[in-house]
């Protein structure tokens, strides 16, 4: 059997597919079936070293933002779309294979256009709670469709559309409590604090937690993901910051974590600072951590904004807006957070009670089950 996967250029559309792979694979040991080959078509392989791990096969198509201002980049992109149509037909009809995974974003529209013209099965997945143009799109010809938000089903058709959450790589199911301060080097009787910003990091959070650090380490232990771009940057400035703190050992810097990393880092963890990206947001909702999420604004991300109110409104985390994001209103939701056993008692509860450990299986099952209909 012949799988092909198609997703944008980021961790939050690449990685659930990994996921699904990561259950196929188990689907289809524990079926006694022939084992499946992979692909994985966009603009760029995004983790090559994650896609020879799983001996996925890397096709390369161009595609084009669609941009909602003037710009003549919308012009050239619009032709280096067209350009990715035809690249995938021609790769896809070589290959043809059973079924086309989409994960969403612009780099998954070329190989999505070549299975709908080439009649090839499709199933996408949808992790936002307001879907994008590309899912849109391919939710009017998808054989399934899976959804993270509730709200996000009534844009699908309900009889093709089922409420899964979002697929979790293995790894990342469970936290790593044993060995997890001893291998991050972490004190022992000293509370953590984990702070992501996204894969890339997020300038606006780093800057306001450097504002605050010495008072931070007085309290807590950080582990700071802040993005491999924004490394140098802190540590630049890290010594006039810590310069009168006794407790600068207690600050953990990273560019990024790994799943191995992350899921020590989130074992070690009694709080978690984060973004919104949807993903990450249901691996700290599996891990029942009390978090406190900052949506980047509405007026870059829609997506972010509303996956966040979402996440707070279901009362799994504390939701701090941007435009609030200051050094003092932080530092007090930290305080406020971790001064109570109560609050983090609930904000853990209605964490579980939101995830949803079974999305990849689900998604894997149903992906099966097409291609075994297909293959027939």
């Amino acid at each position: 059997m012949k799988i092909l996967l198609a997703g944008g250029g980021s961790g939050g559309h690449f990685y659930p597919l990994i996921a699904i792979v990561q259950k196929l694979n188990s689907e289809i040991e524990s079926r006694k079936l022939v084992e499946a080959k992979y692909y994985y078509m966009g603009d760029s392989p995004y983790d090559e070293k994650t896609l020879f791990e799983y001996n996925i096969e890397y096709r390369h198509t161009s595609a084009g933002k669609i941009r909602n201002y003037i710009s003549f980049k919308n012009f050239f992109d619009l032709f280096r779309t067209i350009s990715g149509i035809l690249s995938a037909l021609w790769q896809m009809f070589r290959i043809y294979p059973d079924v086309v995974v989409g994960k969403g974003g612009y780099s998954s529209f070329p190989a999505l256009v070549a299975a709908r013209i080439l009649g090839i099965p499709v199933v996408i997945h949808e992790s936002d709670s307001i879907p994008g143009r590309v899912n849109l799109f391919a939710g009017k010809f998808a054989k399934r469709i899976g959804v993270a938000y509730e709200g996000a089903a009534a844009y699908f058709p309900k009889d093709r559309t089922a409420l899964v959450g979002v697929p979790i790589r293995r790894e990342l199911e469970n936290v790593t409590i044993v060995g997890a301060r001893e291998y991050l080097k972490l004190e022992p009787n000293v509370p953590v604090i984990l702070i992501v910003g996204g894969s890339q990091g997020a300038g606006s959070i780093n800057d306001v937690v450097l504002d605050i650090l010495p008072n931070l380490l007085d309290k807590y232990q950080i582990i700071h993901q802040a993005g491999n771009q924004n490394v140098s940057e802190i540590k630049v400035r890290l010594p006039v910051i810590l310069i009168n703190s006794p407790h600068k050992e207690r600050y953990k810097l990273f560019g990024f974590l790994g799943p191995s990393a992350l899921s020590m880092a989130a074992g070690a963890s009694t709080l978690v600072i984060t973004r919104a990206g949807s993903t990450f947001l249901f691996e700290i909702a599996s891990w029942g951590l009390p978090s406190i999420v900052i949506p980047i604004p509405k007026d870059v991300s829609r997506d972010q904004y509303n996956n966040a109110f979402d996440y707070a409104r279901s009362g799994a985390g504390v939701l701090l807006e941007q435009v609030n994001l200051t050094p003092h209103v932080l530092m007090s939701e930290i305080e406020r957070i971790m001064d109570s056993a109560e609050i983090r008692q609930q904000l853990s509860t209605h964490a579980k009670s939101f995830a949803k450990p079974e999305a990849a299986r689900k998604m894997a099952k149903g992906i099966l089950d097409i291609v075994l209909t297909h293959e027939q």
